[in-house]
């Protein structure tokens, strides 16, 4: 296969001042964002979220294999199903499956068993990442970098979520393979990577007071 290449000719190289405001206007904007688990029932268009998807897509991957597939999900039966599978894989997490240090780790948050925002929120993305396929429709290769090319790609995702004005929260019940069956993907070509819950906040939303404990930059960097 002969190398292509295009020029560079999107690039916007900004002035250090603005340089500056822009990434502390990222940082502020990030700083609003937090995982909500009590959603609005209002409706959100549905070219909203496949914008939101789009921008999830562009994401870097491996040999640009994109090796993902976004499953997004308003129908209420659906949405009901998942919360019946959802909610019995928690049942026997939070009777002890999880292990207590782990419970202990979870009690400042108040999470439990009860996962009705996943049936009141307007929109679920199962986010599934593929072991096999290729640039293009129909190919059968191996994809590289997996786990993190869909990890940047669902990072994406809750950006350009939270960008538009909705609400996140991110589910990972385990095992997460009945998501495959409901979804209608063969789990053994798209396996089940996360579950993004997003849609409006509910007016008596909030936010746990350990979930705004954000580490310092001189515990989360090193500059060398």
């Amino acid at each position: 296969m002969t190398e292509v290449h295009h020029p560079l000719n999107d690039y916007i190289e900004y002035p250090e001042d603005e340089m500056r405001r822009r990434a502390s206007d990222n940082l502020v904007n990030l700083r609003r964002r937090h995982s909500i688990r009590k959603f609005s029932d209002k409706p959100v268009p549905r070219d909203i979220i496949e914008t939101c998807i789009m921008a999830a897509a562009s994401a870097p991957s491996g040999a640009n294999h994109q090796p993902w597939h976004f499953v997004a999900i308003s129908s209420p039966e659906v949405k009901a199903a998942i919360r019946r599978e959802a909610e019995a894989l928690e049942q026997s997490f939070y009777a002890g499956r999880a292990g207590q240090e782990w419970l202990d780790a979870l009690k400042p948050l108040g999470t439990d068993a009860n996962k009705s925002y996943l049936e009141t929120a307007p929109w679920l993305i199962a986010v599934f990442s593929q072991k096999r396929g290729g640039v293009d429709e129909g190919e059968n290769k191996t994809n590289y970098y997996v786990h993190e090319s869909v990890g940047i790609a669902t990072g994406f995702l809750i950006q350009a979520l939270h960008t538009a004005g909705l609400g996140t929260l991110t589910h990972t019940p385990k095992p997460m393979s009945f998501l495959s069956k409901i979804c209608g993907r063969d789990n053994d070509v798209d396996r089940p990577y996360m579950l993004i819950v997003t849609g409006y906040p509910a007016a008596d939303a909030t936010i746990p007071d350990h979930a705004i404990k954000k580490k310092p930059l001189e515990q989360v960097a090193s500059f060398l």
